[in-house]
């Protein structure tokens, strides 16, 4: 019967291993599911798709999260918002001891304001490497920064789709998630920062300086070819950078952060942003209304063609799950090796990572091991509401910050092959490898490692807003009488 109950992750992880795209990975899933939750909890069809309506519905201020992120991504991308970040990040030139830090900083704030690395890494890889190239700098080191650069805004981004799936399958709000990490993430990127400058300096590395239109003029016609079969859009926001934008398109990013800070609704960021994008753009001349209207259209329709389909699946997939109990047998196993809540948010943290290195798709991971997460949690630990609310927000943290981070940790994920791909086609100058992603990716490294680290020892709770509930605040079920040292 346990075996039974589970079988439908079987399934699901089994389809895509085959390859099978994960919208459809997780509707074989559900469907299976259904069937087994009619036969081992004996309830008609209408009962059992009654409970993946309720579930599906739960989260319906996610869906238009989605349509609303994925349209602010492309008015962004439109109206010179992210050309405009890139141009001011290079006002000064760039030299080989500053071409990696650089590179690194403007693929934080452009993944931020896109909510894509796959996206940030085609456009700002043209531009790093060949500038590199010119001033002398180190290959892998201008690489490795821009991959975990460019993975930033993955975790943390108000639009990205990895943060909104994430938080939507733990129930957390999206703003409150990125306060909840902010801090965290923030002094990730500035001691990463350090770490590859430093790391440049020791280098000895010519004095040599190269301005980014200098960059530009040298990237060659066959990666301008690649990168058009690609990633379009970046060929568009290079020629935006080429070109030259206003420097205070900058702005809605800017007034998105704010007021994500702030803590005003999810929706209002993303509208804010939209509405001084598209005012801004219109007095630079980048956008007019009827081209605001074709911008809201493909973006709807990316995000009903992709994330919100697969929400629907996942969501449906774990309130299935949840009818049968499924998880029961897998928390009672892990429940005989923790000690305290903490540990049960590490093993979390690291059953993460082993499903992003087996099934090698970061949104596979969150879709598959988020609703395990969730259940884990939520059966085995007394907590108020509010305190189970924090372990729900870590929980979201570590389900994308595992499949985003680590995911530069496995050769074969599509991460890994993807960024690879777009290096070796726009600068065949140098045979890259996996090596070249990870020796000096800082910022991956520290991510995933400090995260695990304050969790399991509580030293979380020395950051502003990351702490999370320790004993006896919170306990594990059947386990009151433990003391456990901070």
């Amino acid at each position: 019967m346990i075996f039974i109950k589970f079988s439908p992750i079987i399934v699901m992880v089994t389809a895509l291993l085959l390859g099978i795209d994960v919208k459809v990975a997780a509707s074989y899933a559900t469907i299976y599911g259904i069937i087994i939750a009619m036969l081992v909890e004996k309830r008609n069809f209408k009962d059992v798709t009654k409970v993946v309506y309720d579930g599906a519905g739960s989260v319906m201020e996610v869906y238009f999260i989605l349509m609303f992120s994925y349209a602010m991504a492309e008015v962004f991308m439109a109206t010179g918002v992210g050309a405009s970040i890139i141009r001011i990040s290079l006002q000064l030139g760039l030299s080989s001891k500053t071409v990696a830090l650089v590179g690194f900083l403007v693929t934080c704030v452009l993944s931020v304001a896109t909510g894509t690395s796959w996206g940030t890494f085609a456009a700002c890889a043209p531009i790093f490497l060949w500038a590199n190239h010119i001033v002398g700098g180190s290959v892998a080191l201008t690489l490795a920064s821009i991959v975990g650069g460019s993975c930033f805004g993955d975790n943390i981004g108000l639009i990205s789709d990895t943060t909104i799936v994430s938080s939507g399958i733990q129930e957390v709000g999206i703003v409150d998630r990125i306060r909840h990490q902010g801090i965290w993430s923030i002094l990730c990127l500035i001691l990463a920062a350090i770490l590859i400058y430093v790391t440049a300096i020791g280098m000895r590395l010519p004095d040599n300086t190269i301005s980014a239109a200098e960059a530009i003029n040298q990237i060659p016609e066959e990666a301008w070819l690649t990168l058009e079969a690609e990633r379009p859009s970046a060929v568009a926001l290079l020629n935006q950078v080429k070109d030259g934008v206003p420097l205070y398109m900058a702005i809605p990013l800017v007034i998105v952060l704010v007021a994500a800070f702030k803590g005003l609704p999810t929706i209002v960021c993303l509208l804010i942003g939209m509405i001084g994008a598209f005012i801004l753009g219109s007095v630079a001349k980048t956008i007019d209304f009827r081209t605001l209207s074709d911008l809201l259209y493909i973006g709807f329709s990316d995000a009903g063609n992709n994330s919100i389909s697969m929400m629907l699946w996942a969501v449906g997939f774990g309130a299935v799950m949840g009818m049968m109990n499924a998880f029961e047998p897998l928390s009672r196993f892990i429940m005989k090796i923790l000690r305290s809540v903490k540990q049960l948010m590490f093993y979390n943290g690291i059953l993460c990572i082993f499903g992003n290195a087996a099934l090698a798709d970061e949104m596979a991971q969150i879709v598959t091991i988020g609703p395990i997460l969730k259940g884990m949690t939520d059966e085995n630990v007394e907590a108020s509401e509010e305190d189970m609310y924090k372990l729900r927000l870590r929980n979201a943290t570590l389900s994308d910050a595992m499949g985003v981070y680590s995911a530069q940790f496995v050769p074969w994920h599509c991460y890994v092959v993807y960024f690879l791909s777009i290096a070796s086609s726009i600068y065949p100058l140098h045979t890259f490898t996996f090596g070249d992603i990870i020796k000096y990716n800082y910022m991956s490294i520290i991510a995933v490692v400090s995260i695990l680290l304050l969790t399991l020892t509580g030293a979380d709770k020395f950051i502003p807003l990351f702490g999370t509930p320790r004993e006896p605040q919170v306990k594990l079920k059947g386990k009151k009488n433990i003391t456990v040292s901070e």
